[in-house]
């Protein structure tokens, strides 16, 4: 981990004990001079540098109010290292309420970008050399694309045994073993040495509450794991989180009006049907049968599918008794926001 003694954000030394914000140039649109808004929480003690980053698409919107909610937590006034928060990463698609950047391109698919490239590109080279590099673990805030919903999910590299620990301690329904992809923001860090939690949860264009708190207890859950914040005594966890290492998107055999059996967290068994594909203007209706045993962790929420359309994403996972308490202890305690705020506004004398 980093000493932190001295931390020079995009030429600016910050002190310790600090907090501040900054505004990183992006390449302009036309003539509007466009920045990207960072805040720097710098602890009195040293300790690890994280950054926790939202909205790398510009129409994912729970990341975002996660990082608002941490903020306000005055238990950051504790912290040992340094914190770095970028509530919107791709500033320019949030402006359109799109997924992309004005040059169509995926911003999560750009990296580690070049200062000659396209707009994602040297988009991605400022975000990377400017704060991914300067840190030692990154937390991306995610959810589903247009049109689909996650249920609350760990993506990382389970293989990696610090990561793993790190995982396991947001405490989020399901950690996913997840296959890197090239250009991707976790791929390129990884290559760096820098492991990444990508946290997945809710749907595009929509705030989902038990997502967003599930996401700030789960940050402040990691920081106390990695000793940037005091742990404190809890009782051992009845109802860990579901561990799997392979997952498929199920897709459309028809064409039609989607009629789902089967809801988000649901366990299935194979070849149990979990939605009808019905015909808009006749009469014929198709099964959509579960090819394994498992839990649905992602969903379409637009019932108008074509044939092919990815419709449900399950993880495997053969206990299924085992997964519906898992899922179940999830969805009976996820805290009361009041009472999350008063746990972890609490002065900590270290």
């Amino acid at each position: 981990m980093l000493s932190n003694s001295k931390f020079i954000l995009y030429g600016q030394e910050i002190p310790r004990g600090v907090s501040l914000s900054i505004n990183l140039e992006l390449p302009k649109l036309y003539n509007t001079p466009t920045k990207l808004p960072i805040h720097v929480i710098r602890g009195r003690k040293n300790g690890p540098t994280i950054f926790i980053s939202a909205a790398i698409h510009g129409d994912e919107l729970n990341g975002i109010e996660i990082i608002r909610r941490l903020r306000k937590l005055a238990i950051l006034k504790n912290i040992r290292g340094t914190i770095i928060l970028v509530p919107i990463v791709n500033i320019y698609g949030i402006m359109t309420l799109s997924r992309y950047l004005p040059d169509r391109r995926d911003l999560n698919r750009s990296f580690p970008g070049s200062t000659h490239g396209s707009l994602a590109s040297r988009v991605a080279k400022i975000f990377f050399d400017e704060i991914v590099r300067k840190c030692d673990l990154g937390i991306d805030l995610h959810t589903a694309s247009i049109h689909k919903s996650n249920l609350p999910q760990i993506r990382t590299n389970i293989n990696n045994e610090y990561i793993f620990n790190l995982a396991k301690a947001f405490q989020a329904p399901v950690i996913l073993h997840s296959e890197l992809r090239d250009g991707s923001l976790r791929a390129v860090a990884q290559d760096e040495g820098i492991p990444i939690l990508l946290y997945e949860a809710g749907e595009a264009l929509r705030f989902d509450e038990k997502c967003i708190r599930i996401g700030v207890n789960g940050i402040i859950n990691v920081l106390r794991e990695s000793g940037m914040l005091t742990k404190v005594m809890k009782k051992a966890e009845k109802n860990p989180p579901i561990v799997t290492k392979n997952s498929q998107w199920i897709r459309s055999i028809e064409s039609g009006m989607l009629r789902t059996i089967k809801a988000l967290g649901d366990t299935v068994r194979q070849d149990e049907i979990i939605a009808f594909i019905d015909e808009a203007l006749g009469d014929s209706s198709f099964e959509l049968r579960a090819p394994f045993d498992g839990v649905i962790i992602g969903k379409s929420e637009i019932p108008l599918v074509q044939e092919g359309d990815a419709v449900f994403h399950i993880a495997k996972f053969r206990n299924l008794e085992v997964a519906e308490d898992r899922i179940e202890y999830f969805n009976e305690n996820t805290i009361e926001l009041s009472e999350f705020f008063e746990l972890n506004n609490e002065e900590i004398i270290e």
